[in-house]
């Protein structure tokens, strides 16, 4: 069902039982697929939405990447399945670094969140209110960013790790590790997040025990690596080493004084 207050760009495709709001823009180079619903004076354009994602009211999706280098260029944000969008959330379009802005399945924005250009935000993500990404910022799956956390451009954020509220985040977060404070620090691993998605004791064990060769053993980061790998260690602990030796912005560590969550 489309409200007749609508105003709908002739180019867009809409399948037939998507249903639109009162006041809701839709632009030009707009898909939204089957199952969709789309909150009152939401703006939308330039966007592809797949199946069953809920929109609530004034949301922005698609509208123009804040940047100064972006002078129109055609880009766009693509947006997977059984996504949760609420009220007043913002995802940018890409610019021409990347073409694109794009967003997996089954995410949740809350309220007043924030998706900036180019970001890769993977499936399963959860950020929370005023949770904001800078541009090229990648969201790799199952990772929950609390409140009012801020991530700096570029900056990576491992599966399956956590950000605590209010996070202020210029480096990256490897896969499975909690974090958080002004400049975020480690404290340790998201244990109770990796118990929920069924990780295994032996996993977890295998996972503590890299993260404290890496951070606790005195080593160089680059010894340390080249220990654990090694020690034909298991595909977790591969992808958490792998993580860090890719970094190019670096890598969060521990602060001296954070309560350590890998007992």
């Amino acid at each position: 069902m489309i409200h007749q207050t609508a105003i709908i760009d002739k180019s867009a495709e809409i399948d037939k039982d998507v249903e639109i709001g009162p006041y809701v823009i839709i632009g030009k180079d707009v898909k939204i697929q089957s199952g969709t619903q789309v909150g009152a004076f939401t703006v939308i354009e330039y966007a592809e939405i797949g199946k069953n994602c809920k929109i609530f009211s004034s949301a922005f999706i698609g509208t123009a990447p804040q940047d100064l280098k972006y002078k129109n260029e055609k880009t766009k944000i693509v947006i997977g399945n059984s996504c949760l969008v609420r009220e007043c959330v913002t995802l940018n379009r890409g610019t021409t670094a990347h073409g694109i802005t794009e967003i997996g399945n089954n995410c949740m924005f809350q309220a007043y969140s924030h998706v900036g250009h180019d970001c890769i935000v993977g499936n399963n993500v959860i950020m929370s209110n005023a949770a904001t990404l800078a541009g090229h910022v990648e969201i790799n799956d199952n990772a929950v960013i609390s409140g009012l956390v801020a991530i700096h451009q570029f900056v990576r954020i491992g599966r399956f790790s956590m950000l605590g509220g209010g996070a202020m985040v210029p480096l990256d977060i490897p896969p499975f590790c909690q974090a958080q404070g002004d400049r975020a620090k480690l404290i340790g691993l998201n244990i109770v997040g990796l118990k929920r998605n069924g990780f295994s004791d032996k996993q977890i064990s295998d996972i503590k025990s890299a993260y404290k060769i890496v951070f606790n053993s005195g080593l160089t980061v680059i010894e340390a690596i080249d220990q654990i790998i090694a020690s034909n260690p298991s595909k977790e602990v591969k992808e958490f080493v792998e993580f860090i030796k890719n970094s190019k912005r670096g890598i969060t560590r521990p602060g001296k004084t954070t309560e350590d969550n890998t007992e």
